[in-house]
């Protein structure tokens, strides 16, 4: 089956925070919008012919989770990452960053330490502020030869000693690097985590993303270590252009953990998927792989379209290439500009809406993270801005 990644879909008017947020977080409208991640692509016609069908009917009462849904969540982990996974290891959660929030609460008490590896994924450094728990940094290294990150393990050791942490949240695969973790560093810092009692939360919303020549590795199938010590959350919402539809899920091996966890959950009536999240889940994960395999294709050529592009027309910028998903990190370090100048040139110059990296964290002054998720028409009119308006620079 044939699928068109090429169509415009123009979201403006939908209520989408892609398109109808741009006055507000970047003071014009007037912008190409390639920052928040979700994709420009139609989500596919299973998931909309569900949905569809499920509200034809006259009543939008209370629902019941079928077996199915949790069926077709077991069968895909199993079948796409090798995850076997039992039926009382797994839970909704609605949504991985309330879901972090709630472990934060669950487990930890106002001042407690929490680690993070940056540049990251923004609410890894936003909910403990807020739940008034402590950031402990352990920064990636950037390795040269690879052309991208790498964990400081030395450094989580020494981290983990002295700060006493009580948690640390990982990010597998990587946002916004798109690095796909080798299993032997997974293993080194479930090691590490076991050693100094420190909880691990596994974010694997993009791990149905893997590029070519990559391999994800679910954080509990690392070792019998990594599997007690871990709050694993995933979703197909990423994947498959469904991010408005709360479908998240939970995986806690440990029964201790569990029971610790899935009782707060339970006591606050958290854990009950809506029926909009199982009809379009199930959908996704029983009749979309074709879809995912085909999206991902595309996506990986437009990859390869900015990597080429930048290398070729627009120096002072470089692709961190990633493993996984349709996020690039953009090192515009070789610009020589100021974040405040990076911003400018990017919005008012180029009139793109791109991720500030300063958001990621330490590491983050001179990046951008760009979403690729969108038709190569889009690309080609935001890599010709961007080579105008650096252009206009000299």
């Amino acid at each position: 089956m044939g699928y068109c990644f090429d169509k415009i879909v123009d979201r403006r008017g939908s209520g989408a925070i892609m398109t109808d947020c741009l006055r507000e977080r970047y003071g014009r409208e007037d912008l190409l919008a390639l920052w928040i991640a979700d994709m420009y692509f139609e989500t596919p016609d299973p998931i909309r012919k569900a949905l569809e069908m499920r509200l034809d009917h006259q009543v939008y009462g209370y629902a019941v989770a079928p077996e199915s849904y949790w069926q077709s969540i077991l069968d895909w982990e199993r079948r796409i990452h090798g995850w076997t996974i039992s039926r009382e290891t797994l839970t909704f959660i609605p949504g991985i960053v309330r879901g972090i929030a709630f472990v934060l609460q669950c487990f930890t008490e106002p001042g407690d330490k929490v680690v993070v590896q940056p540049p990251v994924y923004m609410p890894f450094l936003n909910l403990p502020r807020a739940n008034s728990r402590q950031i402990v940094y352990n920064p990636l290294v950037f390795d040269e030869a690879a052309g991208t990150y790498r964990m400081d393990l030395d450094n989580l050791e020494t981290v983990c000693r002295t700060e006493k942490p009580k948690v640390l949240i990982l990010s597998n695969p990587h946002n916004p690097a798109g690095i796909v973790w080798p299993a032997t560093d997974l293993a080194r810092l479930a090691d590490i985590c076991q050693r100094y009692s420190v909880l691990v939360i596994s974010d694997e919303i993009h791990a149905d993303m893997v590029l070519s020549g990559s391999i994800h590795h679910p954080f509990p199938t690392i070792s019998a270590t990594a599997a007690g010590i871990s709050v694993t959350f995933a979703a197909p919402s990423k994947t498959f252009n469904m991010a408005g539809i709360v479908s998240s899920f939970c995986v806690v091996p440990n029964p201790e953990l569990r029971k610790r966890f899935f009782g707060y959950l339970e006591a606050n009536e958290l854990n009950a998927p809506m029926f909009l999240s199982t009809v379009a889940t199930e959908a996704a994960f029983t009749q979309c792989d074709a879809w995912r395999c085909a999206m991902l294709s595309y996506v990986e050529e437009n990859v390869s379209f900015v990597c080429d592009y930048l290398r070729d027309h627009v120096p002072g910028i470089v692709a961190v290439r990633p493993q996984a998903s349709f996020l690039i990190w953009l090192d515009c370090r070789g610009l020589g500009l100021a974040q405040d100048a990076l911003i400018d040139l990017f919005v008012n110059r180029a009139r793109l809406a791109l991720n500030d990296g300063v958001a990621f964290g330490p590491g983050g002054e001179g990046y951008m993270r760009l979403n690729v998720g969108a038709p190569r028409a889009m690309l080609s009119e935001a890599m010709s801005r961007l080579e105008q308006a650096v252009q206009s620079l000299k």
